[in-house]
């Protein structure tokens, strides 16, 4: 075997076959070797033991020294390097000759004589170059898929947290709330049961006193029984005692319709929002809400996926549907923002956003003190009498318009016609940092 030379190397090498370790496993007192120069000591000695310290080894199949297998690979790939790249000539350590090939089984360069001796002799076998060539892509290739994997694994990693943290959070909301309606209803049936129960207490108490007054009477007429039966008879006029009315809980009133009203009353915590921004086509430096109806401009402090879907040029964000059909309708609160956006864009256009100056994107924004109307990413001004605090955006795909009014007044302030021959999606820009861009929601009696 080729004996090495270097300081650095000498301590990679395995005790046994004195080059660098080959498939390096490790024993339980601690010393390296290859796992096929142990495998072959074994066979010659009566019990396992360390071929340096003699201690038994009770271990059949040794453990892969990991560590020490990748640092031995290293070292052979920088000897196909400096075999290759025309530095300092590396001769073979046995037998002092140019390494011509690279041994793929031992992952070990050899020389034209190593090719003859049977340690090579099945050995499958490639020139120096290729050998280094091929190395080098796999290296790559496996590098490649490394990293592939790993962004993959963040971001699925970080869409499960986002989505998960969300979903929590919303049904929260709503367990909270129906303890909080559970709460009230159990009350105000313990309030009832109080009120019913004090009356009852004190219809109690008249009885009883009305028992007393009965009694002094029986006393009475039984004095009087000996005299004339006219006299008995007059008085002797006992009432009955009253019947006690609304004595009974009123089931009804608790039970009835329980769920239609606390379903009513959870309208006023349940909002419908006919646009839902999706987080997935965010440009990095924007920020969505936790229900995914506004945006911000902002700098974000973490990492996000890297995705297609992902807008990295415009600070723009799609809806999360797209409309083929129908007609839509939504509300955009643009507040005080500077510079805004708001429309539709097409399937192909967000798909080929490389370059927005062709037709497919159909908005109405606001620039540098200016409103503007356009069909690409460029806006055409035009004129309003007053400042647009909201804008709606209405949709009828199937007649091909996409109008945009001021939902305060209902005034028109543009209309766009397009015969749509694929989806489209809501579309919205905000590069203003001190004002967010957002999706009203619309009340229980305008819901379809």
């Amino acid at each position: 075997m080729a004996l090495c030379t270097s300081l650095f190397e000498e301590n990679l090498c395995c005790p046994v076959c004195r080059d660098v370790f080959r498939d390096p496993v490790l024993l339980l007192c601690s010393h390296s070797f290859c796992r096929a120069c142990l495998e072959q000591y074994w066979t010659h000695t009566e019990r396992q033991i360390c071929p340096l310290c003699r201690t038994s080894c009770s271990m059949e199949n040794p453990l892969c020294n990991l560590a020490l297998k990748n640092l031995c690979e290293a070292i052979m790939l920088e000897r196909c390097k400096g075999a290759s790249g025309g530095s300092a000539e590396v001769l073979c350590g046995q037998h002092k000759k140019k390494l011509l090939h690279f041994c793929l089984d031992d992952k070990q360069p050899v020389c034209e004589e190593c090719l003859t001796s049977d340690s090579h002799t099945n050995c499958c076998l490639k020139l120096l170059d290729e050998a280094a060539v091929d190395l080098k892509v796999d290296n790559i290739g496996s590098n490649i898929t490394f990293w592939l994997r790993f962004g993959f694994r963040v971001g699925f990693g970080h869409i499960k947290v986002t989505s998960s943290s969300g979903m929590i959070s919303e049904f929260e909301k709503l367990h909270q709330f129906l303890w909080e309606e559970e709460a009230v209803t159990r009350a105000a049936l313990r309030e009832e049961e109080e009120q019913k129960s004090q009356a009852v207490k004190k219809n109690i108490r008249q009885i009883n006193r009305d028992i007393l007054t009965l009694s002094d009477k029986v006393t009475g007429l039984e004095e009087g029984i000996q005299a004339s039966h006219i006299s008995f008879l007059t008085e002797c006029n006992v009432k009955d005692p009253p019947i006690l009315c609304g004595a009974l809980i009123d089931v009804a009133k608790h039970l009835g319709n329980l769920k239609f009203r606390v379903w009513k009353k959870m309208q006023s915590i349940i909002q419908y929002t006919p646009v839902i921004l999706n987080p997935n086509t965010a440009h990095p430096c924007l920020q969505l809400s936790d229900d995914l109806t506004a945006m911000t401009l902002c700098n974000r402090d973490t990492e996000l996926p890297v995705n297609l879907e992902r807008f990295d040029d415009y600070v723009s964000v799609l809806g999360s549907e797209a409309f083929d059909s129908g007609t839509h309708c939504w509300d955009v609160e643009v507040g005080e923002s500077s510079v805004w956006a708001v429309g539709v864009i097409s399937e192909s256009a967000f798909k080929n956003r490389e370059n927005l100056s062709e037709h497919g994107l159909w908005h109405v924004g606001y620039y540098k003190g200016e409103y503007g109307k356009g069909l690409s990413e460029m806006l055409t001004p035009f004129r309003l009498k007053q400042k647009l605090r909201k804008i709606r955006v209405q949709l009828d795909w199937d007649r091909g318009h996409v109008s945009f009014f001021d939902p305060d007044d209902n005034t028109h302030v543009h209309t766009f016609t397009h015969t749509f021959t694929e989806p489209v999606y809501p579309y919205l820009y905000n590069a203003c940092p001190a004002e967010a861009l957002r999706i009203l929601p619309v009340t229980a009696r305008t819901l379809p």
